[in-house]
């Protein structure tokens, strides 16, 4: 058994909840959304949240929610009017801190324009807009609902509303992609000057329509030259990737994904979320809620269905998995304020990798040729 001591420094404490409903569930998505069948209960949701909050307020520890992020399903779906009401409410049960990120996912094809005006009123104050792609057939093939002009029609809805922060997801490495098409998907999305672009490689997950019926990808050579073209664009244009798939203008980085990549807490609220929590006894813990949208609105109180600790023997890992992702990776002393270990805990670990010249010295961040074999590193950890 690893020693440990309980957590000297109480992480940044983040706030995750999550809306379960969409239009039509896509053939690649593995999370917990499910199509709408009539209308949405918004009422009744916004009640078993609030009841689901009462439970886990013991979590704050007197710390203020540091970032919000809303996701789904198609949270965008939800009316201004639930996320003012929802807002009063949580203002009065938690502190907030006075410059917190609040972000929203919202998809094309399911807003109109007053919407986002409406959304800014509740105090949302960041977007992450769902476009995916901007080739109709690319987005035929993911089953998204909306076409590319709905998609540039949302992106300027969304600044004309008074988003200058907003997140563009986009995907590449899709079925019969070419290099050039995923070039011009990033070159459609830079033309709305965003703060931040999540772009990420297609990957097939269980449970989804794409793992039962396979569509064709590209070989991993074009999909190399997908990734180390698309990179070259976006640093040429001022962006840096500060994560394996996250990339911002300076400054503008996620914070509320930060958090999670530094190991920091996070509560969870709403059907399937899943949060994280360091406790007074030197305890980390991760929980989820029950995860079916029916029986989560039928619950009575807490809609925890599970709690499981991070054993000190994992934590190393746990860390590194989260920290290493970073270019920027995180400062050694982080190591024991997150995790209760010493430093001396990976001391071997950390003296091995730097000597193959994987790591840096004096900081837990991989070098350029550690994040080429960033599974290899992690590795040690085990």
């Amino acid at each position: 058994m690893t020693a440990t001591s309980p957590v000297a420094v109480c992480p940044p404490l983040s706030l995750y909840i999550h809306v379960p409903w969409c239009v039509r569930k896509c053939p690649y998505c593995d999370f917990n959304s499910h199509a709408i069948r009539g209308d949405i209960p918004e009422a009744a949701y916004l009640q078993a949240i609030l009841e689901d909050l009462e439970p886990d307020l013991a979590y704050l520890r007197s710390r203020p929610i540091e970032s919000v992020f809303i996701g789904g399903g198609t949270p965008s779906l939800m009316t201004g009017d639930f996320y003012q009401q929802l807002f009063t409410a949580l203002r009065q049960r938690m502190d907030f801190s006075d410059n917190a990120e609040i972000t929203l996912e919202a998809n094309p094809g399911t807003l109109e324009a007053g919407r986002f005006e409406s959304f800014r009123e509740a105090g949302i104050n960041r977007l992450s807009i769902g476009v995916q792609s901007f080739n109709p057939e690319h987005l035929k093939t993911l089953g998204r609902i909306h076409n590319a002009q709905a998609a540039h029609e949302a992106i300027e809805a969304a600044r004309a509303a008074g988003f200058d922060n907003f997140n563009i997801d986009l995907m590449h490495g899709l079925p019969v992609q070419t290099p050039e098409q995923a070039i011009g998907d990033l070159r459609e999305a830079l033309s709305h000057n965003p703060a931040h672009l999540s772009w990420y490689q297609l990957t097939i997950e269980p449970n989804t329509e794409f793992f039962s019926r396979p569509p064709p990808l590209p070989d991993d050579d074009r999909l190399w030259a997908i990734y180390q073209q698309g990179s070259e664009f976006l640093h040429a244009a001022g962006f840096t990737d500060y994560e394996v798939s996250a990339w911002s203008r300076p400054g503008r980085e996620s914070r509320h994904n930060l958090n999670y990549w530094l190991f920091g807490d996070y509560l969870a609220l709403g059907a399937g979320a899943h949060g994280k929590v360091s406790l007074e006894d030197g305890r980390i813990i991760r929980y989820w809620k029950t995860r079916q949208p029916d029986a989560y609105l039928n619950r009575i109180g807490s809609r925890t269905s599970g709690t499981e600790a991070i054993e000190p023997e994992d934590r190393a890992l746990e860390f590194m998995m989260n920290a290493l992702r970073l270019k920027q990776g995180a400062d050694e002393q982080l190591f024991s304020e997150r995790t209760g270990l010493p430093l001396s805990t990976v001391a071997v670990q950390l003296g091995s990798l730097r000597k193959q010249g994987l790591l840096t010295p004096h900081r837990i961040q991989a070098t350029e040729q550690g994040q080429r074999y960033l599974n290899s590193l992690l590795e040690q950890f085990l």
